[in-house]
């Protein structure tokens, strides 16, 4: 991850429940949409066959966040953490294999 993405504020996954997620999806490119969600069901593989952590670039309605974890499931147009966290993958800017 280069050294602009290290410069984005960590969210301990804990957390992620407290935040508020805007209904608008942050990439507007189709191809890249389609390039975000083949990338988290690779991140998702990762997490299930051997617990493997990513960094997901993601924003709420106070800015761009990170946080780093294991992806569970995708369903419900969300990607699932542990202890039932989620993320709406319509707020998701990319994932990064750790």
């Amino acid at each position: 991850m280069n050294k602009s993405v290290d410069s984005v504020p960590l969210v301990r996954k804990e957390n992620i429940h407290l935040l508020t997620f805007p209904t608008e999806d942050v990439l507007k490119d189709k191809d890249a949409m389609q390039k975000r969600v083949a990338a988290l069901h690779h991140a998702t593989s990762l997490g299930n066959l051997s617990q493997h952590k990513v960094d997901i670039l993601f924003e709420d309605q106070e800015g761009v966040k990170r946080v780093k974890t294991t992806i569970w499931a995708i369903a419900n147009r969300k990607i699932f953490l542990k202890d039932h966290r989620s993320i709406p993958i319509h707020r998701i800017h990319g994932v990064s294999i750790a």
